[in-house]
């Protein structure tokens, strides 16, 4: 099949599901009653960015009333200017610190899991999976960076909620070496990897075919301006700031994909939609509040597990639309550098030992626990292994946290 087929099959795909969306927007009974999207944004700057998300929803007619804004931010952090924000916007949601956050859980007597949300960590947004979980109204979650801002001629909730909505036919792609490139549409123009993408696993050969998949579990949107890249990457460009020399441009994308059960993929959260049911398998990784010094894989290798599941669930991830814009900051390479490389290792393998452990069906809650016993029994002599029986307690202890909310086995 022609690329001409694969972008007519797609198109067709994202007709069906804006239409869906729409239908579900306006139902008769006008508004919302409640807020059904929760938007979880780790902030501590420029959180004024996300006025142009509302500035999207109000142009493409998404009702607002069902979105509620969850900022996960800092104590030293402008709280009060965030949520008067949110007032002026019109929109519903609260900003928690971290005094907030150990007083929630302490309120729902969850205080003795307040470990789980590392300390100044972009891996905080566990909090706001914490959150959905406990308030049962919320169908649909976000993950939005307060860098980023929407292409104004798309329709971001809209597609993202399109997406997850889909049944029909779509680009599905495969790797020779398991791993696919989610920049590979325009790899002749930049030659980029994401963040995150195992050094070991480049050089890949991708297979295209159109077909129907299972459920759209999560969708994620990726971005325009500055590529997301690891520091290394960012450092053979000559870059000593933190950014990239290449940009990315709405052109270099083309209809989404959806990468075939026993491949993977780097998830960044910056753009991302998912459906509640996740939330068992996406607990954000321990980052930087480690005694590793690790960092900056938070949602790369929880993306790592819960595509692991959802394969063996029967579910799909799907990729490409709606896009950001991402404006990132000028920053110091090298205290990135200093966070991944403690992990470089691990990265080339932790997908490895993911892969070999025999998730068959069942919840996402006990194949997570699954993956959890395999961390604590890696015999392979890696760098830093020791940090997977660490994060093997903190997932087993996600599960029981969740569990004290709500039954997820």
């Amino acid at each position: 099949m022609g690329t001409g087929d694969y972008r007519c099959a797609n198109r067709i795909c994202l007709a069906h599901c804006w239409l869906r969306h729409k239908l579900i927007s306006n139902e008769d009974t006008g508004r919302m009653a409640a807020p059904d999207c929760c938007v979880i944004v780790p902030t501590v700057r420029e959180f004024s960015n996300l006025r142009s998300y509302f500035a999207n929803a109000r142009l493409h007619h998404f009702d607002l009333s069902r979105i509620y804004v969850l900022l996960v931010t800092e104590d030293f952090s402008n709280k009060s200017g965030m949520e008067k924000m949110l007032n002026e916007e019109g929109v519903d949601g609260k900003a928690f610190n971290e005094t907030d956050r150990k007083q929630w859980l302490q309120q729902l007597g969850l205080e003795r899991f307040t470990d789980l949300i590392p300390r100044r960590s972009h891996a905080e947004t566990s909090f706001g999976l914490l959150y959905m979980w406990a308030n049962p109204q919320f169908t649909y979650g976000w993950l939005v960076d307060d860098d980023t801002c929407p292409l104004m001629e798309h329709d971001f909730f809209g597609v993202h909620l399109g997406n997850l909505l889909s049944r029909g036919p779509v680009n599905r792609v495969s790797s020779d070496k398991k791993w696919v490139n989610v920049l590979f549409q325009s790899f002749s123009r930049h030659s980029l990897y994401p963040r995150g993408y195992p050094y070991g696993c480049m050089g890949e050969r991708l297979t295209h075919e159109i077909g129907s998949v299972g459920d759209i579990v999560l969708s994620q949107g990726l971005w325009t301006n500055v590529p997301d890249l690891d520091a290394i990457r960012i450092l053979s460009q000559g870059s000593l700031q933190g950014i990239p020399t290449t940009r990315t441009s709405e052109s270099d994308f083309g209809d989404p994909f959806v990468v075939e059960s026993g491949s993977y993929l780097t998830i960044s959260s910056m753009n991302l939609a998912f459906r509640r049911e996740v939330v068992p398998a996406f607990y954000q990784f321990p980052m930087d509040d480690n005694p590793w010094g690790i960092g900056r894989f938070d949602d790369i290798w929880s993306g790592v597990l819960l595509k692991r599941i959802a394969d063996a669930l029967g579910k799909s991830v799907m990729t490409g639309p709606p896009f950001c814009n991402h404006d990132k900051a000028s920053r110091n390479v090298f205290k990135d550098l200093r966070a991944e490389v403690p992990a470089l290792e691990l990265n080339e393998h932790l997908w490895e030992i993911v892969d070999e452990v025999p998730c068959q069906g069942g919840t996402y809650g006990k194949n997570y626990l699954e993956i959890a016993a395999a961390f604590r029994n890696v015999e392979k002599s890696i760098f830093n292994v020791e940090f997977l029986p660490f994060v093997s307690r903190h997932l087993e202890r996600w599960i029981e946290c969740l569990s004290t909310m709500k039954e997820v086995l």
